[in-house]
C-alpha cells in the first residue's frame, strides 16, 4: 500500500502549493520556500560525512531560512544556531527556540545593510570560537541548490516550458537560480526574470535609496556566491510602494497572502506577459504575508493600482529610479561590487 504521509513537518513544508492563477500563470507558493533548499542541504551533508548527528549547524538569517534550517536540524537531530537580522520578529523567535535552535540577535541598526555586515561578521567569530560548529553559508555555498530539483519537476509537469518565464525574489540566488538550471536542463529557452529591491549591490542598485525599503530577504549589501548573475534574462527592481501594489493585488485577485517580494514577483510577471502575451509564467510566492501586517498590509487602502504602475525601461544600470525599474539583462556577468572576492569551499 502507498504510504502518502510525511514523517515530519518539515517534509511537507519543502513542497509549495502549486496554483493556477489563470492559463498562463502559476504560482509556487510555500509556507517557507527555504525548507526546501535546507533539507535537502543537510541530508546531503550528512550523507556525505560533512557533518554528523549532533552537531551545530550556524548562519545568518532575516528570517526565511532560519525557520528553514531550525526546522531541518529538527528533522535531523542537529543543534541549530541562528545569528538573526533586526527582521526577526517575536513570533518567529519564539518558534526557533521551541525548535531548539539558540537565536543570537542583532541589535538594532540604521540600515539592513550594516545588520546584513555585521551578522555574518559575528558568524565568523562564532567559527574563531567554535571551530567545529558548521557554517551552512546559504549565500554561498551551492548545496543549497540540490532541494529545487523536484520543484523544478513539479513546473514541468505543469507548464508549457517552451515559453517560460520563471519569476521571483533573487536573494541568494538559490532559489530562481536553481529552479531555472533545472529546467534548462530539458528547456534551454526558459527565461528567468529577476526581482530586487533598490538599495542592493546584487544587481547594481546600491544607488538608488528607498527610505521605506522592508523586502526583507531577496537584496544585499555583501556579494552573494551563489547569485549566477549569468542565469538572468531580465531583472526588475522595486521600491515599497510598487511591491506593496503587487502584494495587496495577489491577495485581491486570487487570496494567496503572501510577503513583499511575491508581490513584486506578481507585478513583474504581469508586465512581462503585456510585453508578450504568448508568456506563460511561473510566481515564486517565497512565504507568507504575517510579518508584513504591521509594517506593510495595514496600509492596503494607500496602495497603489497595479494597473497605474509601470517601470522605468533602462539600458543602463545608472538610470535606475524609484519607484519600479526594468532592465534586459541578457545573461550577462555580475556587476563589479557583485563579484564575491574570495572563493569559498561549495558543496556539489
Amino acid at each position: 500500500m502507498r504510504e502518502d504521509v510525511d514523517h515530519h513537518i518539515a517534509d511537507a513544508l519543502s513542497r509549495p502549493a502549486l496554483v493556477r492563477l489563470d492559463s498562463r500563470t502559476l504560482c509556487l507558493r510555500f509556507e517557507t520556500m527555504k525548507v526546501a533548499s535546507a533539507l535537502e542541504a543537510v541530508r546531503f551533508l550528512l550523507e556525505r560525512g560533512t557533518i554528523a548527528h549532533g552537531d551545530t549547524l550556524v548562519d545568518s538569517s532575516s528570517g526565511i531560512y532560519a525557520h528553514a534550517l531550525a526546522l531541518a536540524c529538527h528533522r535531523y537531530g542537529l543543534h541549530c544556531h541562528i545569528v538573526a537580522s533586526t527582521t526577526v520578529d517575536a513570533t518567529l523567535r519564539t518558534q526557533l527556540e521551541i525548535l531548539g535552535a539558540t537565536v543570537e540577535p542583532m541589535p538594532p541598526s540604521a540600515s539592513l545593510k550594516l545588520d546584513q555586515s555585521r551578522r555574518v561578521a559575528r558568524v565568523r567569530e562564532i567559527l574563531r570560537d567554535h571551530p567545529r560548529h558548521h557554517w551552512m553559508r546559504q549565500y554561498h555555498d551551492d548545496v543549497h541548490y540540490r532541494g529545487y530539483r523536484p520543484i523544478a519537476d513539479l513546473v514541468r509537469e505543469h507548464a508549457d516550458c517552451s515559453r517560460l518565464s520563471v519569476v521571483g525574489g533573487v536573494g541568494t540566488g538559490a532559489s530562481t537560480g536553481a529552479l531555472t538550471s533545472f529546467l534548462r536542463e530539458t528547456s534551454p529557452e526558459v527565461e528567468l526574470v529577476g526581482v530586487q529591491p533598490f538599495d542592493s549591490v546584487t544587481f547594481g542598485s546600491e544607488h538608488v535609496h528607498d527610505p521605506e525599503i522592508i523586502i526583507a530577504g531577496i537584496g544585499s549589501s555583501i556579494p552573494f556566491g551563489n547569485v549566477d548573475h549569468t542565469l538572468y534574462d531580465t531583472v526588475h527592481w522595486f521600491g515599497f510602494d510598487a511591491a506593496l501594489s503587487g502584494s495587496v493585488a495577489l491577495l485581491r485577485e486570487h487570496a494567496i497572502f503572501a510577503g513583499l517580494s511575491a508581490g513584486a514577483a506578481y507585478l513583474a510577471a504581469r508586465w512581462e506577459q503585456r510585453l508578450d502575451p504568448d508568456r506563460h509564467v511561473v510566481v515564486l510566492a517565497p512565504d507568507t504575508g504575517h510579518r508584513y501586517v504591521d509594517a506593510a498590509y495595514s496600509r492596503h487602502a494607500q496602495a497603489p493600482s497595479p494597473d497605474e504602475l509601470e517601470p522605468r525601461q533602462i539600458s543602463r544600470l545608472a538610470d535606475m529610479d524609484l519607484p519600479w525599474s526594468r532592465m534586459r539583462w541578457n545573461r550577462a556577468d555580475a556587476p563589479p561590487k557583485a563579484v564575491a572576492k574570495a572563493a569559498i569551499p561549495v558543496a556539489s
